[in-house]
């Protein structure tokens, strides 16, 4: 029997051409196994991801099903980009009101940077509400395809928190958002897509589990990508949400609790009149769309972040004492690159993410102390400060990558320059004299930025630990 023959290789790619992106189906096996359909007009695409699951959990069919939908409409994100078309087509269960806020906020605002790069006339407009409205089915044959064989179609009670899982993504504020929860009472488990160096040495570190996922995307969409296909910055962070959700539901977890602070909410810049945030799905307004969707499902995991309460500022003050943590956190993108030959294996130490963390967590550090974690006194390299100074807008927009607020990045700025340990380093010299000196800082603006906000969704039985860790 003569093999099939493989699909033609995409040559050419004209998004325009493309009207409908379709969402095709979905499926859990028995092993973890996730396969996820979707379509461009006739072209096809299919995700696998693998999820770790208990075999001795009660697995509720109803959950399952449902988060296994929004996952199915969330991760579509990635290949809906490639042509951005206005029609949706859902052939499976289709979504209810929660859902679709949930998806036309991410599927237009979270891909503004998106937009903006690949200058588009404004933002995707993709209509899920008339997609919805127009299902002719409520559920296909598709939808109850997840060989869980004790699986329950009842629906768990709800009652305190008692396990969580906790998203690490090997920076900074995931290590925060560790210590806040072995603060709690409460039984911990972290949890990565994928295994990077700095994801698996944090975990190492902090002597939890770590449950796991891995995620492919079809290697058709990356030949569309190089034929001419749209491409640029998704709202990943939605997407890693809603595996981890799933992860949690069949590994007896309670809640996910993120590690987005409250930074994250600010914009880049403004364009065609709209809000621009690379950090959309990180956002408060993401994160209450996202947790109003998931309460529409029966007995799924609560998700809320544990750092919304606070700033970039006070995340990386709570950061400098965890010293366990500093020789194997990195948050450089460079060491994250989907290309393992463009991998780096630590800091680049010349990119804004480098610059924004080196910058937030100096006024808690010495230059030794950063030196060693970096490899290099970035403050005290007279070539960077053209792009410390772009942190505070100064010469340009704020930075598509995940900065924090101006305001913030001129606090530590002002802290530096009144400390002897920097004030005399060249790039904080100049910046005092060049960018403070356009602004005016006081020290009650400063001491906002350690303030915990009440606009959050932390709940009681971790706010106290979110205080203790965070506080002053």
């Amino acid at each position: 029997m003569s093999a099939t023959p493989a699909a033609p290789a995409i040559t050419s790619f004209e998004p325009a051409s493309y009207k409908t992106f379709r969402f095709i189906s979905r499926r859990l096996n028995g092993d973890g196994k996730i396969r996820l359909r979707y379509g461009l007009d006739e072209l096809e695409f299919e995700e696998t991801i693998v999820v770790s699951r208990a075999e001795s959990q009660d697995v509720y069919a109803a959950t399952v099903d449902g988060l296994l939908d929004l996952l199915h409409w969330v991760a579509g994100v990635s290949y809906y980009k490639a042509a951005a078309p206005t029609e949706i087509s859902f052939e499976g269960a289709h979504p209810g009101p929660a859902a679709i806020e949930l998806l036309t906020a991410l599927y237009t605002e979270g891909l503004g940077e998106f937009a903006v790069v690949n200058d588009l006339p404004g933002l995707p407009s993709a209509d899920f509400q008339a997609a919805a409205g127009s299902a002719g089915v409520e559920e296909s044959a598709d939808r109850s395809h997840t060989e869980l064989s004790e699986a329950d179609s009842s629906t768990p009670a709800k009652g305190p928190l008692q396990r969580l899982l906790v998203p690490v993504g090997g920076g900074k504020d995931s290590a925060v958002a560790i210590e806040i929860a072995r603060t709690s009472s409460l039984d911990v488990t972290l949890f990565s897509v994928g295994d990077a160096p700095p994801i698996r040495e944090t975990a190492r570190v902090s002597g939890y589990e770590r449950l796991t996922a891995t995620r492919k995307i079809d290697p058709l969409l990356l030949e569309c990508n190089a034929a001419g296909a749209l491409n640029g910055h998704i709202p990943i962070t939605a997407i890693v949400s809603c595996v981890a959700l799933l992860t949690a539901a069949l590994n007896g977890q309670d809640a996910v609790t993120l590690a987005n602070e409250r930074s994250a909410s600010a914009g880049n810049l403004t364009w065609h009149g709209v809000e621009v945030n690379h950090q959309f799905s990180k956002s408060r307004r993401a994160e209450r769309l996202f947790a109003q969707a998931v309460g529409q499902i029966p007995g799924a995991p609560q998700i809320f972040s544990v750092l919304r309460p606070a700033s970039e500022l006070s995340i990386a003050r709570a950061f400098s004492r965890f010293e366990q943590y500093h020789q194997v956190f990195t948050s450089c993108n460079r060491v994250f690159q989907i290309d393992p030959a463009k991998r780096l294996s630590s800091w680049c130490c010349n990119c804004d993410k480098c610059r924004f963390v080196f910058l937030i967590l100096a006024p808690f550090m010495t230059p030794a102390q950063l030196t060693t974690i970096f490899a290099k006194d970035m403050l005290n390299d007279p070539d960077q400060y053209d792009g410390f100074a772009l942190l505070t807008a100064t010469g340009g927009d704020k930075p598509f990558e995940c900065v924090g607020e101006v305001g913030e990045v001129l606090a530590a700025i002002h802290l530096l320059a009144k400390d002897p340990r920097w004030s005399n380093h060249p790039v904080v010299a100049r910046l005092a004299t060049e960018v403070l000196s356009a602004h005016t800082i006081t020290e009650l603006e400063v001491r906002k930025h350690f303030t915990l906000s009440d606009d959050h969704d932390v709940p009681d039985q971790l706010i106290g630990a979110v205080r203790a860790v965070l506080g002053t």
